[in-house]
């Protein structure tokens, strides 16, 4: 297949070109003449399982025949003459030996680092061990090293370091799968200089960024029938720029290494030829040679503004360069998801192969999302993170349940979710119940619910035979959960799985429902049966860590949709846009931190510790990236897309874009005008992503509504506070006496000011029964003592009692000083008195609660009110708020016992250092309460007057809740309301 050369075989690709369909091309160019079955002798090596999927796919196409042998790099591993090696450890319990090294250093030294960084120490540590072995770097090495001004950073890295110096030295007990693919290379090399093999081996598509893998490289290109293919060479590239990035290579902080060709500079030096000696493989042909020529031009290495005087206006093909190029800049990442969507669509139309291509997953996500408009689904490489998927999301609402007090929130999620109760025909009842459960137990009621609410719930339910058997099945899956302190790491997954499959399977349901079914069902089953396995060197820790440490766990593993995607329509990977090709290319997420993301922090090694140990530095990860770039943006029709903004604030584009902009904008004005013909093009296309979202018609605002039922649907029955809802917004009373619609309740109660409204009337409450005879010698101490109670039985938020304790506290002696006053006007005599009376017109009932009543000793009552807040004040009393007024009304009328007159009513605020606001009682001002009240009536008792929403709102932006019934928004309070008869 291959002829004898002095020389390593070293080919390449130009850039441009479908990598896979070029080997295949290539392959079968160099067997001409040979019999069918030679092909089988062919062993070839690839990097990503994807490629290998498209290199079988396309040989599948070609029809029944010899097929070569495509392999992995890692399945070095797995060759028969490697059986002597002893076997990698897993990389799980890897982390999990790591993570008990770490932890027991920082219960030594806990000022080294908090231990929340425990798990993200240990992934950081495993990293630095693979690379260490992955380049050959010793722990002599590293330690040797002259730190200088960094020993005091120095000194804590060597902590961490020393104890695992056992993992890094590669020992037998603790080969990592880094250290066995570099003692695999190592030994295949070794046997090869023995024996090389006859047949062909070609390595394809991989850069050799790597250590073993570019040994293996090397290996293989210096074999008798050996080659290695690269993808995506800059042919274009002048031998002096490749001889620039020649000499960088003595010098690893020179910079060179961010060049996109930096990598095949260094792999040709590595096997002793010039880059511009590479080979070009195969016949395939650049999709544009002429845009093969301006961003090889546009990204040369630093400095290049001689290069872009010099070259740039020499540069003649520039509207042929840039034909099938569009620039596009969206003012925010939602707009850039959008047009993507849009040009994918048009694609399908077009019958093209279309590839979006970008390293940022919340671009890529949105854009799946906006595919959905015309039900796409894209084919996408990444999958789903199994932590994104329904096995994996259950098992993470458990593990939380492990590490918090179950909330009615959190109860509901887990009861709510698809695969629970999937072991059996009666997920309906299951979901039925779970619907009662929440509202008529859970909103607004148990911020933390427990077993025995749940069995008093159902027993309640007499028409429900199977809802015992049921709550007592929710109750230990999921509301005995709850394990505070340490365990091992053993029992924690056994009892996370454990109620997991419970949940699952539902009372009387069969082993784990539907759980481990599916592709990620498979894989979730898979990744904990792992964990299961190597617990027990996992040592112990707290739930919270075994949560956190799950989630890390299902992070890292993928699942692909076993629904057959869109076969034209690819989010691609940067990996993956090497070694692939498409008619339509899309590059997304071109802003600086992004593409190339930004390098993450690394807590042992800084850039020049790193170059001198001989460990990777940031810039390769950015030169693999740019050469990743420069491998799409030279196809056949290119998108280059970014958004101006992102959620925060402005965006930077990426340095290669800015790269091509800015040669284009002084080389000539032919580019100068190409570049705006880029920039126009994609202009159009973002008007027409912004009119999706535009109405076919435009639809006129809502006007202010004041509907008018008919006269027997009105309200015959308020209470004295529905009455200022009457009189400030009038649509609440519509929407709640005459439609009966009243709003839910919170699902997640919260410490907020109703509830401690409610707590603080208990208290009050119970201090008054407490004192009925007389107040005691200490009645603070009481009142106090009182409240301890209360907020421990009503209150289960540690902050929250702590700040209403404090409030009580702060507010008890003014409550006493004045409550002794009170006690020499009058007796209590009733509690939350509820009571009603015909009042304001015929037929028509007023009801009412008073928070106390006292009785003075003339007979006649004085009426209190507690207010949390600040008490009305006089304008408000006059205007709104007639509580008070209309409950000693009611008394005349006998709502409370027998008729009574009210001396004296009092609205007792307990806010901002307390306060008093209380108005003697005349009988004319009450018979002006009650005319006003009549009026009022008579007003909304008519038919042709509506119930105005927001007729008067003391302030605008106070709240109701029906305002989005209302519509309100469309409208505000200066346009006068139209009333409207409905009920007809």
């Amino acid at each position: 297949m291959f002829e004898a050369t002095p020389t390593p075989r070293v080919f390449a690709t130009p850039l441009g070109v479908d990598f896979t369909a070029a080997l295949v091309k290539g392959v079968a160019e160099r067997l001409t003449g040979q019999p069918p079955h030679a092909l089988a002798r062919v062993e070839i090596y690839v990097n990503t399982s994807r490629t290998q999927r498209r290199l079988r796919a396309i040989y599948a196409e070609k029809g029944a025949g010899f097929l070569p042998q495509i392999k992995l790099v890692t399945d070095l591993a797995r060759r028969p003459d490697m059986s002597g090696l002893p076997p990698a450890i897993s990389p799980l319990r890897l982390r999990l030996q790591l993570s008990q090294t770490v932890s027991a250093l920082l219960d030594r030294e806990p000022d080294l680092a908090p231990r929340s960084s425990l798990y993200g120490l240990s992934d950081s540590l495993a990293d630095l061990m693979g690379e260490m072995q992955e380049e050959a770097v010793t722990p002599e090495a590293v330690a040797g090293l002259d730190v200088g001004n960094h020993s005091a950073h120095w000194q804590r890295s060597q902590k961490f370091l020393g104890i695992v110096a056992p993992y890094f030295a590669g020992s037998d007990d603790h080969m990592s799968v880094e250290a066995r693919q570099a003692a695999v290379v190592d030994r295949l090399v070794s046997l090869w200089s023995v024996a090389p093999p006859d047949h062909p081996i070609i390595v394809a598509g991989s850069t050799g960024s790597r250590g073993p893998t570019a040994r293996f490289m090397e290996a293989v290109a210096r074999l008798p029938q050996g080659a290695v293919i690269l993808p995506g060479f800059d042919f274009d590239q002048p031998r002096a720029v490749w001889d620039r990035l020649t000499d960088q290579m003595e010098d690893s902080l020179s910079g060179g290494e961010d060049h996109p060709q930096f990598r095949f500079a260094s792999f040709a030096a590595r096997v002793g030829i010039h880059p511009g000696d590479v080979r070009v493989w195969g016949s395939g042909a650049p999709a544009n040679p002429a845009r093969n020529r301006l961003i090889s031009l546009a990204l040369r290495p630093a400095p290049v503004t001689d290069q872009w005087l010099e070259e740039g206006p020499k540069f003649t093909q520039v509207s042929e360069a840039t034909e099938a190029l569009t620039l596009i800049e969206a003012s925010s990442p939602q707009l850039e998801a959008a047009v993507i969507a849009l040009r994918l669509r048009r694609a399908i139309d077009e019958g093209k192969r279309a590839a979006l291509i970008s390293p940022d997953r919340a671009l890529t996500r949105q854009v799946t999302a906006a595919l959905d408009r015309w039900r796409i689904e894209p084919d996408d490489s990444a999958g789903e993170p199994l932590s994104q998927t329904a096995p994996g999301r259950l098992l993470l609402h458990v593990a939380g349940g492990l590490s918090d007090r179950m909330t009615a929130e959190d109860l509901l999620v887990l009861l709510k979710h698809p695969l629970t109760h999937s072991g059996n025909e009666a997920r309906g009842d299951h979901l039925r119940r779970t619907r009662d459960l929440e509202l008529q137990l859970l909103r607004g009621k148990l911020p933390f619910p427990t077993r025995a609410d749940l069995v008093d719930w159902a027993a309640k339910r007499a028409t429900d035979p199977g809802a015992m058997d049921w709550a007592v099945w929710v109750a230990e899956a999921a509301l005995s959960l709850h394990a505070p302190g340490t365990q091992a790491l053993a029992d924690h997954v056994t009892k996370h799985l454990a109620a997991t499959c419970l949940l699952a399977a539902g009372p009387g349901g069969v082993d784990a429902g539907m759980l481990w079914q599916k592709e990620e069902g498979e894989k979730a089953c898979a990744q904990m049966q792992a964990l299961e396995r190597e617990a027990d060197a996992g040592g112990t820790m707290t739930a919270a860590e075994y949560r956190d440490f799950v989630g890390a766990v299902l992070r890292e593993e993928e699942a692909r949709d076993p629904l057959a995607p869109h076969p034209d329509i690819m989010i691609w990977g940067t990996l993956e846009a090497r070694v692939m090709g498409a008619d339509l290319v899309i590059l997304a997420g071109l802003n600086e931190g992004s593409w190339p993301s930004a390098p993450g922090a690394d807590p042992w090694l800084n850039r020049w510790m790193r170059s001198k140990a001989g460990l990777r530095l940031p810039d390769r990860v950015i030169g693999l990236s740019a050469h990743d770039f420069q491998q799409s943006v030279t196809g056949a029709e290119v998108w280059l897309c970014r958004a101006k903004r992102d959620a925060e604030t402005e965006t930077v584009p990426s340095r290669w874009l800015n790269r091509i902009v800015n040669l284009m904008k002084g080389a000539s004005e032919e580019s100068a005008a190409a570049l705006e013909a880029m920039v126009a093009r994609g202009r159009d296309w973002l008007t027409m992503a912004e009119r999706l979202d535009e109405p076919a018609a435009r639809i006129a605002p809502a006007r202010r509504p004041a509907p008018a039922p008919p006269a027997d649907q009105r309200p015959n029955s308020l209470s004295v506070t529905q009455v200022e809802k009457l009189i400030r917004d009038p649509y609440w009373v519509y929407a709640r006496k005459v439609l009966d619609l009243k709003p839910l309740d919170p699902l997640r109660q919260s410490p907020d000011a109703p509830l401690r409204g409610t707590i603080l009337h208990d208290v009050l409450r119970r201090f008054i029964k407490a004192t009925w005879d007389g107040l005691p010698n200490q009645p603070e101490a009481l009142l106090l003592q009182i409240a301890e109670e209360v907020l421990d039985g009503t209150a289960p938020w540690p902050a929250a009692r702590r700040l209403w304790r404090a409030r009580i506290e702060k507010i008890a002696p003014w409550f006493i000083a004045t409550e002794r006053d009170r006690r020499e006007l009058g007796a209590p005599w009733k509690l939350e008195e509820k009571g009603q009376a015909e009042l304001g017109a015929p037929g028509f009932t007023l009801t009412g609660t008073a928070d106390r009543i006292d009785k003075a000793p003339d007979g006649r009552i004085l009426i209190y009110d507690y207010k949390t807040g600040s008490a009305p004040s006089k304008d408000q009393e006059k205007a709104f708020n007639k509580q008070l007024w209309l409950e000693a009304a009611m008394a005349a009328k006998g709502a409370f016992g027998e008729p009574m007159d009210t001396a004296l009513i009092a609205y007792v605020a307990l806010g901002s250092g307390g306060d008093v606001r209380d108005h003697p009682v005349s009988p004319g001002e009450l018979a002006e309460i009650i005319e006003g009240f009549g009026k009022l009536l008579d007003h909304y008792g008519n038919e042709n007057n509506g119930f105005t929403s927001r007729r008067a709102m003391e302030k605008v932006l106070f709240e109701g809740d029906y305002d989005h019934l209302a519509r309100f928004g469309e409208w505000d309070e200066t346009m006068a309301a139209e009333t409207e008869k409905v009920g007809r």
